[in-house]
């Protein structure tokens, strides 16, 4: 059974409904009955050390203001200085305000990815901007972010189906489902 690591920050609650989703969702899908599949951290009360026993990990960050870190991931992200994440794969979300603010859309979810890199992780779970509104986002490289951006104010209605599929891609890409299982499964 897969063991990953979820670490996310939240200030109002909304990374953290997504993180507990993501954990349920998990949990059901990969773990045998009475275990768990994910393991959640908050960043306001772990550091970042507590990533290095897990071979898969989750990062989740909000947007704030313009472009900004959430708050508990602003005070922990010089920890990642210190980590060796050689051979870890990563996924990222990030919540994110496109009509609030276009120009910086989902900005933390790059300096996140961007760190988590230079501590040697593997980035896994790139989703496409198709869909989305905005002008401008560090988070972008060409026509995808290097995560799930998952907007709840102007978008609620389309989680669901978001972070479903991009919870199927992530599991291919650690290689925690088979492929051809998952296409089976989803047919009609």
């Amino acid at each position: 059974m897969a063991h990953i690591g979820l670490f996310f920050g939240s200030t109002n609650g909304a990374t953290a409904a997504v993180a507990q989703q993501i954990k349920a969702k998990l949990d059901a899908d990969l773990a045998t009955p009475g275990a768990e599949a994910v393991e959640l951290f908050d960043v306001a009360d772990y550091y970042l050390k507590e990533m290095l026993p897990f071979d898969y990990l989750i990062l989740g960050v909000s947007t704030w203001h313009v472009g900004q870190l959430q708050r508990d991931w602003d005070r922990v992200f010089e920890e990642f200085d210190a980590l060796d994440l050689t051979g870890k794969q990563v996924a990222l979300f990030g919540l994110g305000d496109q009509a609030g603010y276009p120009d910086t859309f989902a900005d933390a979810l790059f300096f996140v990815a961007d760190k988590a890199r230079m501590c040697g992780a593997q980035l896994a779970g790139a989703w496409p901007t198709d869909g989305y509104q905005f002008n401008a986002s560090w988070a972008c490289e060409g026509s995808h972010f290097v995560g799930l951006v998952i907007d709840e104010h102007n978008q609620p209605e389309l989680t669901p189906h978001r972070l479903n599929g991009w919870l199927e891609q992530v599991c291919r890409e650690f290689g925690l489902i088979d492929p051809f299982l998952s296409r089976k499964e989803t047919r009609p």
